[in-house]
């Protein structure tokens, strides 16, 4: 019998900074892991290293991972670390390179996070296209590190110590669910069996794992508080986005133009969930707290449908818990059998995942079936096969902004499909889980979150 699924409901779902889960939440919980390890071992350094490598050290600039990790090992918490302190660390550590250590004080610059160039290590060999090595010496002067772990950042903020392959750095649930499922197939037959919809046995289970009555719905208030905050800050902020680019907010004209009446009237429903798309991704994009679904390049598609849907059908509390659990269960199967990360499968795993988890809670809230749910996601995944992951340098803005965007109408249209059919159909949701990784595996490296391919070297051209 396969092993059931095991990823939770509230680790899919993960409050943090922007701009990217795999290279600023991921690397700066792995720092904070490694600072926890020289703790408990009594170790004070003289000396930090954390050297960078794939896809963590070719675009890692543009994703801010090399503050991400100085907040790490200052043991920050991103979902809860002060936002503007985190974007002028840099800064303060120039200006006072040390940082608290237990009762005393540890030296560390910026110039401690090293990014290696392609080349200077067997990329081939890394366990994740987003790898990092954090060292501690005991003298400044020492060759040899005293204390060293190699860390893959592998997603969504999920991160693995490089030699737990497919083991996340995460407590296991306190017991086997409740009602086990192993992939697409065997959780429409649990959802069928219960009469619940997809998200109905995600949280069942998760109930018979709660350590007090109502913790994960009030973790999930916290998801959607945090998600509803991250489209209207977006929305009240205007001007250009950080890095370079010249890429000026667009999400507050867009929502200008549909309460003026600009757009036609049958599409006003998409554009507005695009609009907050765009509010979300462009809060991302400049540093900003969002919420990985399932992952900070994605993170615009699900709130962006549910926060209109919601407004537009005033949907109740349990509602909007239902759809973040169905959404979140097809996130869980991709993450399982594929991968949400664009360093290893390209941008088919980030915003192809996000736009699936989104059309199937857009079919289960208007009255969809489990199969048709199935469905829905199985058209959304087939429609994004092969879509790569090539940032302009290495910034999460173009085209992944607008990529949120089209996610959001891409999830509409495979919903309405699904829902105007049977349900059956000819290509599983498991299937196209499959040759998305194999479609991953096949991709070239330049492709996937290296800004060496695709539109990330066009700029000059366009």
């Amino acid at each position: 019998m396969p092993e059931p699924i095991r990823v939770r409901l509230l680790d899919v779902y993960r409050i943090g900074l922007g701009p990217s889960s795999s290279h600023t939440i991921g690397p700066m919980r792995a720092a904070a892991l490694f600072r926890a390890a020289c703790l408990e071992r009594g170790l004070v350094p003289a000396r930090l290293q954390v050297e960078l490598r794939g896809s963590l050290s070719a675009t890692g600039r543009g994703h801010g991972t090399d503050r991400a990790i100085l907040a790490g090992l200052l043991g920050w918490d991103p979902e809860s670390c002060d936002v503007d302190a985190f974007r002028a660390l840099p800064d303060t550590l120039r200006v006072t390179p040390r940082i608290p250590w237990a009762d005393a004080q540890v030296p560390l610059h910026p110039d401690d996070i090293v990014f290696a160039r392609f080349g200077t290590y067997d990329h081939d060999a890394l366990s994740h296209p987003n790898t990092l090595i954090c060292r501690a010496f005991a003298a400044r002067e020492d060759a040899a590190p005293a204390f060293e772990q190699a860390w893959c950042s592998v997603g969504g903020g999920f991160v693995r110590r490089a030699e737990d392959a497919g083991a996340d750095a995460l407590p296991p649930p306190p017991a086997p669910p409740l009602h086990p499922f192993h992939n697409a197939a065997s959780l429409v037959k649990a959802a069928r069996s219960l009469g619940v919809g997809l998200g109905g046995v995600v949280l069942a289970n998760e109930a018979s794992w709660e350590a007090r009555s109502g913790e994960v719905a009030d973790g999930l208030d916290r998801i959607w508080e945090a998600m509803r905050d991250c489209v209207r800050a977006g929305l009240a902020t205007q001007g250009e986005l950080p890095g370079g680019l010249g890429m000026r907010r667009r999400a507050a004209e867009l929502l200008e133009s549909i309460e003026a009446g600009k757009v036609e009237e049958t599409y006003r429903s998409i554009a507005r969930a695009q609009a907050y798309a765009f509010a979300v991704n462009e809060e991302n994009a400049a540093g900003g707290r969002v919420v990985t679904a399932p992952t900070n390049g994605a993170a615009g598609i699900v709130p962006g449908v549910l926060v209109e849907l919601a407004d537009r059908l005033q949907l109740d509390r349990g509602r909007i818990h239902k759809a973040l659990a169905t959404a979140a269960a097809i996130g869980m199967i991709v993450k399982t059998h594929a991968s949400i990360s664009g360093a290893e499968v390209g941008c088919q795993g980030e915003v192809g995942t996000a736009t699936a988890m989104a059309a199937a809670a857009i079919c289960e809230l208007l009255g969809g079936s489990v199969d048709q749910a199935e469905n829905a996601a199985e058209i959304a995944i087939e429609h994004n096969l092969g879509l790569t992951c090539d940032p302009l340098k290495g910034l999460v803005q173009a085209p992944c902004i607008e990529r949120n965007a089209m996610g959001v109408a891409k999830a509409w249209s495979a919903a309405q499909l699904a829902l105007h059919s049977t349900g059956a159909h000819l290509i599983s949701l498991d299937r196209v889980v499959k040759v998305m990784k194999r479609t991953g595996d096949d991709m070239r490296r330049e492709y996937k979150e290296t800004s060496e391919g695709g539109l990330a070297v066009s700029l000059p051209e366009c």
